[in-house]
């Protein structure tokens, strides 16, 4: 074997590709609003996991005398008009705004994709069906129906969840059943079909798996709105129901005769929701652009 032949042999192979999700997350890395969006939220989740050790106060305990003090070094976001530190409170607010937001939209994503499924998969009269009991749905803006939900079921967490979560549901049951649409056309698709699967296997093993990516996206967008439809529920006082509880929504509902003569009690808690929505909202889009196989560069 000559020389030249040996080093014919030993060139490298060229390097494999790393799939669709290790792009994808590569990607995401070098998007600097997404980055962004991950460290605001990741600034909320720490706070709402620590905030037993964060807070410097009970945030259902106050002290009378300590009323409506601005901020100071002792009360960093100042008390309200029953004494309670403002900052402790927005800590343990955000456990609840971001739990029940999560969800919230976690359960919608769950019986909207049910729905969606069904609904592409089997199409006819079922798909039909499915479908106008979802315009139905949509046509009703979301907030109003979770307004109806929660005054029929009544107040607590749970009822929040059940609200939030099925405004959400059509939105993604619309958007499966169009991508299932999509797919039922496509190569893979027909092969395994002309192979003798069944229409159940080639739903859950073939076509559900690459249609499950706009619903990844469009859950982290969703995530935004769901916790400002949360806080608006409870700033309407569909709450938690508890007025000791610390809700960002509700803590808003107490302050707002306060505008004037303390608006920092509004600003706060505002300034949470704005935040949290801004951070889901980046991470959300910044993920659609790394998924989106047509901005590759």
């Amino acid at each position: 074997m000559s020389g030249r032949e040996a080093s014919i042999l030993v060139l490298p192979t060229p390097r494999a590709s790393r799939g669709l999700w290790r792009d994808a997350l590569s990607r995401l890395m070098r998007n600097g609003p997404a980055l962004v969006g991950l460290l605001l939220i990741a600034i909320f989740v720490m706070g709402a996991l620590f905030a037993p050790v964060i807070a410097p106060y009970n945030p259902t305990v106050g002290v009378l005398m300590d009323s409506m003090k601005g901020p100071s070094l002792a009360h960093l976001m100042g008390t309200d008009l029953l004494g309670r530190d403002e900052f402790s409170r927005v800590l343990y607010g955000a456990r609840i705004s971001l739990t029940v937001g999560v969800v919230a939209v976690a359960f919608g994503l769950l019986f909207g994709v049910t729905v969606g499924a069904i609904a592409g998969g089997a199409g006819g009269k079922v798909d039909a069906v499915l479908m106008r009991i979802t315009d139905v749905f949509l046509a009703v803006p979301g907030i109003l129906l979770a307004i109806g939900i929660v005054a029929w079921l009544g107040h607590g967490e749970i009822q929040i969840i059940l609200a939030v979560g099925i405004s959400y549901a059509p939105m993604f049951a619309r958007l499966l059943r169009g991508t299932l649409l999509a797919l039922r056309e496509a190569d893979y698709v027909t092969a395994a079909r002309s192979m003798g699967a069944s229409t159940p296997r080639i739903l859950l093993r073939h076509m559900l798996p690459n249609a499950l990516t706009p619903l990844i996206v469009q859950a982290t967008l969703a995530l935004a709105t769901a916790i400002i439809d949360v806080a608006g529920l409870g700033f309407l006082g569909l709450g938690p129901g508890d007025p000791r509880i610390a809700e960002w929504g509700e803590m808003l509902t107490d302050s707002a005769r306060f505008l004037q003569s303390a608006p920092y009690l509004i600003f706060f808690p505002g300034a949470a929701i704005t935040i949290s929505a801004i951070g889901f909202n980046l991470l959300g889009d910044g993920l659609r652009e790394s998924i989106d196989p047509r901005l590759k560069r």
